[in-house]
């Protein structure tokens, strides 16, 4: 029996740096849960964009920063053992 592999691809936020709203576009290998969460320059978990089931296909969400200070972060996509971060600039 072959085990099937999931793989995830995260994409560069755009507009990047962003004022107040930035688009994230993310692909699953397979359906599953998975979180998507932004963190600050101290490792502090910021937000929680989304936490929920996801079909693989090309996805994309919107964030909004307007309630954070100006600052580099970081956002992660996690589904199963598999994780992938990108950092992004708020600047206001």
């Amino acid at each position: 029996m072959v085990e099937q592999v999931s793989t995830i691809h995260l994409a560069q936020n755009y507009p990047n740096p962003f004022n107040p709203a930035t688009i994230i576009n993310y692909q699953l290998g397979n359906d599953g849960f998975i979180s998507l969460k932004v963190f600050n320059s101290f490792g502090e978990e910021v937000a929680v964009v989304i936490d929920d089931y996801q079909s693989n296909e090309n996805n994309k969400i919107t964030f909004n920063g307007n309630d954070l200070p100006s600052g580099t972060y970081v956002y992660r996509l996690k589904s199963g053992k598999y994780s992938e971060s990108k950092k992004m600039l708020l600047l206001k």
